[in-house]
């Protein structure tokens, strides 16, 4: 009597490494690129969201001196920054002010202040959205020129 014994493999292939390998690789490809642009407009959010809140800062300024300020102590900020511009949220935009006092005239000439946040780091790769700007009118820009941005 004679017995067959059947002998298991085990482990993988070479063929079927190379299948796991190659499937692996597209899902990095499509899923990499997804990740860092979300990671960029996160980052963005986070530049707007800081705008804003300066703004609100000077218009609350304005509404007891009858004047903005460029200075952060002024807005409320303390000891975090002695001068404009400074880092915000995580540290991938700073914030800057551009003030114009109160002119007399003739003509005279309404104080006004411009809001500009610039990427810094790693955030000057996004070059779909890199300023964002706010004035004291509410006016939202971004360079370059995008529409897309403030959305």
């Amino acid at each position: 009597m004679r017995r067959h014994i059947r002998t298991r493999s085990k482990g993988f292939s070479l063929i079927e490494l190379m299948v796991t390998v190659v499937i692996v690789s597209v899902l990095v490809g499509i899923a990499v690129p997804s990740y860092i642009d979300k990671v960029r407009k996160s980052r963005r959010t986070e530049a707007k969201t800081a705008l804003l809140d300066l703004a609100g800062r000077e218009e609350r300024f304005y509404n007891t001196n009858n004047t903005y300020s460029s200075t952060p102590s002024d807005l409320g900020y303390g000891a975090v920054a002695a001068a404009f511009p400074m880092s915000v949220g995580s540290g991938y935009y700073s914030v800057s002010v551009t003030f114009t006092p109160y002119v007399i005239g003739p003509p005279a000439v309404a104080p006004s202040y411009t809001l500009t946040a610039t990427p810094l780091g790693t955030q000057t790769n996004d070059t779909s959205c890199t300023n964002f700007t706010l004035t004291n009118t509410g006016l939202q820009t971004s360079s370059p020129n995008t529409t897309d941005c403030w959305k």
